[in-house]
This record gives C-alpha cells, structure tokens and sequence, in this order.
C-alpha cells in the first residue's frame, strides 16, 4: 500500500523549468511545493547508473536536510542510434552553462556520422524516474516514459531542453511548439503526454487521490 501525501513537499530540484511542470502538476492536489534551490538546499552528487538511482539520491537528500517529505525526478533523452546516450547525462551535454541549442547540435552531428538520417533510424524517447521520499527513509518509486522521433532543425521555443527536437509519436509538432498545457497538463485540461506527466500520474493515483 502506498504511502499518502500530504501538505507539504519539497522539490528537489534547482532545474527552473523543472519547478514550474512539478508545480503546475501539484496545485489541483492542494500541496504546497517549495524547491531544494528555495530552502537553499545543497546538491548532492548524482553517482547513480539510472534514472531512478539518481531520482533516489536527490529526494532523499532533500528529505532529510528539509525534514519534508520530498520528490525528485531525474530524466532525460535516449537515442536509439547513439545507445541510448545521452541517457542520465543528459544534462551534463548542456555544458555548465545549460547550453541545449549545442548539446542538440551535437546529438544531430552523432546522428549524422552513425548515418541515422531517416525517422525510422532517428527514434527516440523521453524517460522520467519519479521518486518521493520522507525523512524516515520511505521511498515511492514510479517512471514514466514518451516515445518519439529526432527532427532536426529544431521546432519551437516552449519548454525546455531538448523539447525542440523530439516529436512524439502521433504528434505533428515538437514538445518546443506546444504549450505547457498541452505537454504535461492532467486529464481533463491536457493529455499527460509528457513523461514526466506520465510518472506524475501514476505517482498521484498511489499517493494522491
């Protein structure tokens, strides 16, 4: 049986884009969210092989230094073409300086160079390991994951990292050319799409509703 949530949560994250999609998906619930980077939480060192590992390691670090029960969500793109790289490192392609525009641009060179040209060799997918934790150490695990296609030039200016390239399956535009709303907003407002949405979803029928 899963554990309940209730009041308030910290998320760990210090990701502003990743804030604002984890706010937006609390407040129908009525959780009051502060973030790691609002309670100036420190952030620990991702040494996980997965998505979840990682997820894990964040959440519990801001439980207990928060003394709140906290979530974490660690995501991030898998080419087939490339092995599933970027995978967790995801984010460290950006640079320091969370330059995406150039870490998309080096994904396309890769794909390029293994000769992955056509949709069908440019598949690709979004994955989201969500994790909640409470300072006594109870963890809920839960994943969530959307499956596209690379395009290349980039499409759009919403979103955030590599949201431009990726077009998901029985979608014509990129998660760059779609609202918020319509990326990650829950039934009835949007449809789940995003992975995030759709660890976010399994997350609130255990421990939400």
């Amino acid at each position: 049986m899963a554990r309940r949530l209730t009041g308030r949560v910290v998320i760990a994250t210090h990701n502003p884009g990743k804030l604002r999609e984890m706010r937006d998906l609390l407040a129908p619930y009525g959780i009051e969210a502060v973030s790691a980077g609002e309670l100036n939480l420190p952030e620990p060192e991702e040494t996980g092989a997965t998505f979840a590992e990682n997820a894990s390691i964040k959440a519990r670090a801001a439980a207990h230094a928060a003394q709140l029960p906290a979530f974490a969500d660690d995501s991030g793109l898998t080419v087939e073409a490339l092995g599933g790289a970027p995978g967790i490192h995801s984010a460290r392609w950006a640079g320091p300086d969370k330059d995406f525009a150039r870490a998309m641009r080096v994904i396309e060179e890769k794909l390029v160079a293994a000769g992955a040209t056509t949709p069908s060799l440019r598949r690709a997918a979004f994955v989201s390991a969500l994790v909640l934790a409470w300072p006594d150490g109870h963890e809920e695990h839960f994943e969530g994951r959307v499956d596209g296609t690379l395009v290349w030039p980039p499409r759009g200016t919403a979103g955030f990292g590599y949201d431009p390239m990726f077009q998901p399956d029985g979608h014509a535009r990129t998660f760059g050319e779609m609202s918020a709303e319509e990326k990650h907003g829950l039934p009835p407002r949007g449809q789940g799409l995003s992975h995030r949405a759709r660890a976010f979803l399994a997350l609130a029928a255990a421990c939400l509703q």
